[in-house]
């Protein structure tokens, strides 16, 4: 009998980890962790490229955050200047928006600001798609 022992998959709490600022004033801005304050708290800078993005380097409660997958390889306690050029080079901005997180928020943004007229036109988009599906689907059963 052989054992062996797999390391796990999680998101760990480590430098150069992407994180989402799940609460206060940069509520939806991803930062990455530059160093460990304590077991509760890192300190975060995100030199975003977009100014609605970017969140300036300073102390986060790890309660306040949710870890993503992305990762920066970054030496520990970097500056801005130097994680901005490392954050360019890994085109963090991108990946993030290509991903189904960033996407879905974009998307509950947006359902957000619809007034109650573009949610009927959405409504009624909709079921006209349902329709033109169930008919499809009924012209495919009919002929088989």
């Amino acid at each position: 009998m052989s054992a062996s022992v797999e390391s796990p998959t999680w998101r760990t709490v480590e430098v150069g980890r992407l994180v989402l600022i799940n609460n206060g004033p940069y509520t939806g801005r991803i930062a990455a962790i530059v160093e460990i304050i304590s077991e509760k708290r890192a300190l975060v800078d995100g030199p975003s490229a977009e100014e609605k993005f970017a969140v300036p380097k300073g102390p986060v409660a790890l309660s306040d955050v949710l870890l993503t997958d992305i990762k920066l390889e970054i030496p520990r306690a970097v500056r801005t200047g130097t994680l901005k050029k490392f954050w360019e080079k890994a085109e963090i901005d991108k990946k993030w928006q290509e991903s189904k997180w960033a996407q879905r928020s974009q998307r509950t943004e947006r359902r957000k600001a619809l007034t109650d007229f573009e949610r009927f036109q959405l409504l009624r988009a909709k079921k006209q798609q349902r329709y033109e599906v169930r008919k499809a689907l009924a012209k495919v059963k009919a002929s088989a």
